[in-house]
């Protein structure tokens, strides 16, 4: 994930917001690459829209709301996860290519609309929400 990238994702998800929320874009590693809290935003959307953005980032899958599914089907697997990891929609994995980039974490609006405009900051940078 370059600067640009995650710069341009934050600018998309401020511009776009429907009401105010924080944003989390991480490496591939789940280290920081930008981030913003919108004025307004609750003081909970920053560690929530961090780990969204860990998560997606970390886990195997391309999505909170993914490996939410995942883990619902088997307890153990549920339990071995990182504890840091969050099942909140919202996060959602960039892919440049087939090579996993980073992530983005968007906390504020319901779940569904979090990982909608996570989805569309991504594509608005270039990258893509799955591996081709």
């Amino acid at each position: 994930m370059t600067l640009q990238q995650a710069l341009a994702q934050v600018h998309f998800v401020v511009e776009n917001a429907s009401a105010p929320v924080s944003v989390f874009v991480a490496d591939d590693h789940g280290e920081l690459v930008a981030a913003a809290t919108m004025d307004g935003a609750a003081p909970d959307t920053r560690l929530n829209a961090q780990r969204k953005a860990y998560t997606a980032a970390r886990s195997d899958a391309s999505s909170t709301a993914e490996l939410a599914a995942k883990a619902r089907e088997d307890a153990a697997e549920r339990a071995s996860f990182d504890p840091f990891f969050t099942f909140f929609q919202g996060g959602v994995a960039a892919f440049d290519g087939t090579r996993r980039a980073g992530a983005i974490g968007v906390s504020g609006l319901p779940g569904p609309d979090d990982d909608a405009l996570a989805r569309r900051a991504i594509e608005a940078a270039g990258l893509l929400t799955a591996a081709s």
